[in-house]
């Protein structure tokens, strides 16, 4: 009776709540951001690498930083959607199905795409970035398309099913891999050419990604069985279905895909733009051809080494999009718009509790975070400073992208990236040949596309659900309270700057930052009792500020 009427046994499964998903996708991403942050901090401070070799450097991470977040959001987002839509209706079957399919396509595709970059390494670098010597970098990293691709159908595989386990472990091990093995290959390689030691680095990445997809192999492996064994659902698998199934993934992912760039692509546009303009706005003051490229590297690296800071709290940010997609979609499918509603309004809210006081960190400590971090190449705190307010609108343009593609507003983030990337296109033409404004030209084309990108994002989202969004609530009380912070840090680095060796003042300052920071969020009673109880441990939580006497 019970499976006529389809009610499924599968409730009985460890399955994790949306918040437990974003808690671990947050520790893994925090982790991820701070082993990146901690081999670039290695290998840009080795003697003959600096910003030049960080330039050539990040010529070949953009590639890898959008292949990161394909292989984190893009592909994943779209299969999640489409195994947790069929999970909702007790179809685990049809959603192994759509595993099966989309490691084929995916596949094929990734094996493509690896093939075309080793060939074209040398035009892409000649033609395009007009850095010749780049090509080393793209053809040690062309084997990790493959890879990144058939690995992204499983996170997104599993993912779907409620568990974001095999996304967060894969990842962390992976960036664990990279960080060791790349230290070892720039310092192995010191007394080497800039490019060369850039390319060594970069191979790391390649092993990394070999070594995470071992691991999901395994996991696969380990843990189909125990969400197979109760299916019951009957798959239809001629051909005509399979291309059907073909179709719908393909449609699935293509926006999914280009909408998840948006936090990457601002980057892979000045890798490409911002050489060729540096080395314009220079041709009448640097004569040799030689000079102009070392000048357009080191630009290059000090823009990296920006995003390198900036990507850390947008790490944290990512967890709300990833964990969003199929959770929304699975609501949507059940008619829940309530529910869908609660976690976007949450996600939204959490999103900029986070950044706010991030950016507003950035912008007063950007020098002394800079010359911390950086001893030997501590170029550009003001890139910093505007970055940081540009990371606002990133973060929160992911969270609102995550919600519109559990909706089935699959087109609208991908067309809003679009109009921005073509705005970036040509303010960076304009702004970095002039040789006033230079490298300062990315920056501020960055902020202009992802603002744009937020307002054409932002409106589709409020025409198509009722989304509960407080501007005091959850705008002004979180400035209030980051202003506040700001305000701490700002005196206090003032005041002892030069008295205390500024790497101990700056960490000093962070963590007295972080709980100002806190203390004015509760004190302003930013969240409610609700909001706090949605958070792993949350009663716990409230059960304490409660004795704190912030809550009643």
């Amino acid at each position: 009776l019970l499976k006529k009427v389809g009610i499924k046994l599968k409730e009985k499964k460890k399955k994790n709540t949306f918040a437990k998903n974003v808690l671990m996708l947050m520790f893994s991403q925090v982790l991820i951001k701070l082993l990146g942050l901690i081999y670039r901090l290695a290998i840009t401070n080795v003697k003959g690498f600096g910003d030049v070799g960080n330039g050539y450097y990040s010529a070949g991470y953009q590639v890898y930083a959008v292949l990161l977040i394909i292989s984190s959001q893009g592909i994943p987002g779209a299969v999640s959607k489409l195994v947790s839509n069929k999970v909702a209706k007790g179809k685990y079957n049809e959603a192994h199905r759509v595993f099966k399919v989309s490691m084929v396509v995916f596949g094929i595709i990734g094996f493509i795409a690896s093939l075309l970059l080793l060939l074209s390494a040398n035009f892409v670098s000649s033609k395009i970035l007009n850095v010749p010597d780049v090509s080393y970098v793209l053809k040690v990293l062309s084997p990790a398309i493959f890879f990144v691709c058939v690995s992204a159908v499983i996170r997104g595989y599993f993912a779907g099913l409620g568990t974001m386990k095999a996304s967060s472990v894969s990842q962390a091990l992976e960036q664990f891999f990279n960080c060791v093995l790349t230290i070892t290959f720039v310092y192995a390689l010191i007394g080497k050419e800039p490019y060369i030691m850039a390319a060594g680095g970069n191979l790391s990445t390649t092993l990394a990604i070999l070594i995470s997809f071992s691991y999901l192999i395994v996991f696969y492996k380990k843990n189909i069985k125990e969400w197979r064994e109760e299916s019951d659902d009957v798959v239809i698998t001629t051909k005509e279905e399979n291309k059907k199934m073909v179709k719908m993934i393909i449609a699935t992912a293509i926006p999914l895909t280009v909408g998840s760039v948006i936090s990457v692509v601002t980057s892979f546009i000045d890798t490409v733009t911002v050489s060729n303009c540096i080395q314009i706005a220079y041709s009448g003051i640097l004569k040799s051809k030689i000079l102009l490229e070392k000048e357009a590297m080191r630009l290059t690296g000090i823009l990296s080494k920006v995003d390198t800071l900036v990507n850390l709290p947008l790490a944290v940010n990512l967890s709300f999009y990833s964990a969003l997609i199929p959770e929304i979609t699975a609501a949507i499918s059940k008619k829940d718009f309530k529910s869908a509603s609660k976690k976007i309004s949450f996600s939204i809210s959490s999103s900029l509790l986070i950044l706010i006081p991030c950016a507003i960190g950035f912008i007063v400590l950007a020098d002394p975070i800079l010359k911390m971090l950086y001893p030997n190449a501590s170029d550009g705190a003001h890139i910093l400073q505007i970055a940081a307010v540009t990371m606002v609108f990133v973060g929160i343009n992911h969270t609102i992208q995550g919600s519109l593609f559990g909706l089935g507003k699959m087109y609208t983030p991908a067309l809003a990236l679009l109009i921005g990337c073509v705005i970036k296109i040509g303010l960076n033409l304009v702004l970095i040949t002039n040789p006033n404004i230079n490298i300062y030209g990315a920056v501020i084309s960055s902020f202009i596309c992802q603002f744009v990108v937020f307002m054409i994002v932002y409106i589709t989202m409020k025409r198509n659900i009722k989304v509960k969004f407080e501007p005091v609530k959850h705008i002004v009380k979180p400035l209030l309270a980051g202003l506040i912070m700001g305000a701490v840090i700002f005196f206090i680095n003032y005041l002892f700057s030069g008295v205390i060796r500024n790497s101990i003042l700056t960490i000093i300052n962070i963590m007295i930052g972080a709980v100002v920071y806190l203390i004015s969020v509760f004190a302003l009673k930013i969240l409610s009792k609700d909001e706090i109880l949605m958070l792993p441990k949350g009663e716990k939580i409230y059960n304490l500020l409660v004795k704190l006497k912030f809550y009643k």
